[in-house]
């Protein structure tokens, strides 16, 4: 029996049918993920991603590789790895792409779909 699920893609909200019990109908399947998407998607505490988000992190990982994580000061680049909110630096998705690795300090622009919340809700 094939199993259809209603979902709500976690990072764009856009509703969409999972079909884990058919893959290859699924609408994650049209979607072509390199192999370093895939093993990004591994790092991440995604459930299901609409195709859309699919396809934007496949350009979005393929972008990150002509970059390098800045180790230095001098390395970030306004507008690239962050941008000023109320005199405070607010780290860009590539920022946290290049990381390699979540924080899980429930970061606003969190590539891995960490939520801070979620944490305390599952101690609760």
């Amino acid at each position: 029996m094939d199993k259809h699920e209603q979902k709500y893609c976690p990072k764009c909200h856009e509703q969409f049918i999972c079909k884990v019990g058919d893959i290859a109908n699924c609408q994650c399947s049209v979607v072509p993920l390199s192999n370093e998407a895939k093993f990004f998607l591994s790092k991440t505490s995604f459930d299901c991603l609409c195709k859309n988000c699919l396809a934007k992190g496949n350009l979005d990982i393929k972008i990150a590789k002509g970059y390098q994580f800045p180790t230095q000061k001098e390395m970030f680049m306004e507008g690239l790895h962050y941008y000023k909110e109320n005199g405070n630096w607010v780290f860009t998705e590539l920022y946290h792409m290049l990381r390699g690795y979540c924080c899980e300090s429930g970061c606003r622009h969190c590539v891995y779909g960490f939520k801070k919340n979620e944490l305390f809700n599952s101690v609760k």
